[in-house]
């Protein structure tokens, strides 16, 4: 175990020190509400007890011509039946008008298990590395002789850290995404140079004996560059019938942007099915601000599939514990 500590510091100074240049990475939005924290936090690579397999695609301003679009493929789980060490793959797509970036991140965690079996206790910690390619299409452009009707790429690579503390029904997670300071590309002369992310997640999932079990939750951001600051607060419901849990979820975003520019709150009602060993998720947001660009609001899809699922570890939340079977 002293060793796998070793490698995993000197594997962390490495991604510190390196330089870059880069901009923003995947998008943070609700998927962790529809059992997908890998997505945003690193350190939960292989933390339940199955291997999960995830899809999602989003629009945004449906029926707006080039509206911002993103499509995920994530997987992760444990080394071995006995490891305590996990892995994750995230393929993206993310493309905003004629602008577009495609990215491929690896993760690579350790959990501690720290109970002796009455509840699940468990400290984690998780490190991704991303590699991003960007590219702005100038193809359809028109009018003006000085642009060249070619597609303009630019490559990056960032890093992101990760902890989770686990403990019974309480889930939290802190995660710094964007470690490497970046550097403006030459796609976006205006791109900030400061693209760290501070986040933090905590839920308590209870009534695991009543009619409908409870989870609420909350996420904060913090973006070093900016000073922006944006909370959710998010309350989850679940409902099983035999081989099929329902699940429920309401999220408020809101913006407080330290110039006062950004101030904008969403509203994202989510519904969820999990039948057996797959999951499906329906989730819809909505500006609530009097300035919106398009009324249409968000819509995003989640299916996935559990793999290799073993028996429930202790009493503890649904993103340790899958109910289900898998392949």
């Amino acid at each position: 175990m002293k060793l796998i500590y070793i490698r995993f510091c000197l594997l962390s100074i490495v991604f510190f020190t390196i330089k870059n240049q880069a901009q923003e990475t995947l998008p943070i939005y609700t998927d962790y509400l529809s059992d997908n924290v890998f997505l945003v936090h690193p350190s939960a690579a292989g933390i339940g007890n199955s291997s999960k397999l995830r899809f999602t695609a989003r629009q945004q301003w449906a029926g707006v011509p080039n509206a911002p679009a993103l499509q995920t493929v994530s997987f992760h789980t444990k080394f071995g039946e006995e490891s305590n060490a996990g892995y994750g793959l995230v393929l993206f797509n993310d493309k905003n008008g004629f602008h577009s970036q495609q990215g491929l991140q690896g993760t690579y965690a350790y959990h501690l298990q720290m109970s002796d079996g009455r509840f699940f206790e468990q400290l984690s910690f998780g490190l991704a590395f991303t590699f991003v390619q960007n590219q702005s299409d100038q193809r359809t452009f028109t009018g003006d002789p000085a642009v060249a009707a070619i597609v303009e790429s630019t490559s990056y690579y960032n890093a992101d850290f990760s902890v989770a503390y686990h403990r019974g029904g309480l889930s939290t997670y802190f995660t710094v995404k964007n470690l490497l300071l970046t550097a403006k590309n030459n796609l976006n002369v205006q791109e900030p140079l400061d693209l760290r992310n501070y986040i933090f997640s905590a839920g308590y999932y209870f009534g695991e004996n009543n009619f409908v079990q409870l989870e609420p939750s909350i996420m904060l951001q913090f973006r070093e560059g900016t000073g922006e600051r944006i909370a959710d607060f998010n309350l989850k419901a679940y409902k099983t019938f035999s081989q099929t849990q329902i699940w429920a979820a309401l999220s408020y975003r809101r913006n407080f942007d330290a110039n006062g520019i950004d101030n904008s709150s969403y509203i994202s009602p989510i519904i969820g099915l999990n039948y057996k060993n797959f999951m499906f998720s329906y989730t819809h947001t909505k500006q609530l601000n009097d300035i919106v660009f398009s009324n249409s609001g968000f819509h995003q899809i989640g299916l996935g599939i559990n793999l290799w699922t073993r028996e429930p570890r202790a009493a503890a939340c649904p993103n340790i514990n899958s109910i289900y079977g898998g392949f």
